[in-house]
Order: C-alpha cells, then sequence, then structure tokens
C-alpha cells in the first residue's frame, strides 16, 4: 500500500481523531464520520475492525508504507521491551517526523517534501531519506540558502507547542538537537492503543 495522498480531514473525521502530523486542520466542528449518515452512523467494531483503526492511525499520522510498518514492527519484537513503545519510539525517530516536531513545517508530509529536496543537513552532511532514524546528540541544520523560504518561516512563527523534551530548538541559527529518546506510547501527540497495532500484524508478520 503506496502512502495515502488523499483528503486528509475526511480520514481524520473516519478515524475519529485529529492527527497533528498529518494536518494541522481539526475535525472539532464535525466530529462525526464523513457521508450523508455518519452523525446518525453508530455501529459496533470488530475486534479486527479497532486493531485497523488504530493502525490506520499510525500509518497515516506519520506518513508511512505498509510495507515499512511491517518492517518497524519486527524490529520492534526483535528488541527488549514492551513492542509498542519500540514501535512508537522508532515512528517518532524518523527524521521527517523530528523536523516537524522542531517546528520547521506544518505537517510530516511537508517536512518529508523539504528533506527529499535536501534542504537539511543531519551532522553536517545533506540528506534526503525522510525515514532516517536520528539518535541522540545528532544536529539537524537548515541550510544557509534555504532559511529564507517563506513557508519554513510560516510553520516557525506560527507552529503549535508540539516540540517535545528529548529535542531542543534553536530557532535563531535554525537547529534542532536531539538530546533523548522518546518515551514510548507517551511520546504520541494523539490518543492511539499501539497494543491494538501489534495484534494486527501479530498473525502477519
Amino acid at each position: 500500500m503506496s502512502r495515502y495522498t488523499g483528503p486528509r480531514l475526511k480520514k481524520m473525521r473516519a478515524l475519529g481523531v485529529d492527527l497533528p502530523g498529518l494536518s494541522r486542520k481539526s475535525s472539532e466542528r464535525r466530529p462525526f464520520p464523513p457521508g450523508d449518515h455518519g452523525a446518525k452512523r453508530k455501529s459496533r467494531k470488530s475486534d479486527f475492525g479497532l486493531q485497523l483503526i488504530e493502525k490506520q492511525k499510525l500509518v497515516l499520522n506519520y506518513g508511512v508504507t505498509e510495507r515499512q510498518m511491517r518492517r518497524l514492527v519486527r524490529e520492534a519484537h526483535a528488541n527488549s521491551g514492551p513492542s509498542g513503545d519500540k514501535l512508537v519510539e522508532f515512528l517518532e525517530r524518523r527524521l521527517d517526523n523530528v523536523i516537524f516536531r522542531a517546528g520547521f513545517a506544518p505537517t510530516i508530509p511537508a517536512a518529508r517534501q523539504l528533506v527529499n529536496h535536501r534542504h537539511f543537513l543531519l551532522n553536517n552532511r545533506s540528506v534526503d531519506i525522510p525515514s532516517i532514524r536520528v539518535t541522540p546528540s545528532d544536529v539537524i541544520e537548515l541550510r544557509i540558502r534555504s532559511r529564507k523560504m517563506q513557508n519554513i518561516l510560516d510553520a516557525l512563527a506560527a507552529t503549535p507547542p508540539y516540540c517535545p523534551e528529548w529535542i531542543t530548538v534553536d530557532q535563531a541559527n535554525f537547529t534542532c538537537t536531539v538530546v533523548g529518546t522518546p518515551s514510548g506510547t507517551e511520546a504520541t501527540l494523539f490518543q492511539v492503543d499501539v497494543q491494538k497495532v501489534i495484534e494486527f500484524y501479530s498473525r502477519r508478520l
């Protein structure tokens, strides 16, 4: 399955949760599923349906493909500690997510595009792979030639307080430094039952 590129608010309404990494819009005005009967529709979800919803939250918010999710779940299983916590940690440590969290982009898709176009340096080296996993002491810097881009300046000026404790940002110098690691499921910006995601893949790996 490729990355989703359709209407973002529609997906958030269908899942019943706002996904800050996917869109800055909110479903607060219409907190019900899309469609003519969305406001009246009340259906009981099966265990599979509930697992699928939780999986879709992670896939859509972080902008990963199905193949990438399977690989991350396998790696989370292979590590010590709760698999759900490790899965969230791996997703949060993606370079495009860190750039979004630091406030250089309004969403993760926007951050991914900036990385693809080589607007950032990682430890003084040019990078164009959004899925690179950062580690403590890594320094991410916006290229000098990119520091006047209006979309980046607007994001820095209007960014919500999404920056976590494990990242420090120096807006004056257009840099951010990774000073720690995400603390498992508490690292997410939205409500998600990661254990259901692990259960979803338990028979599919």
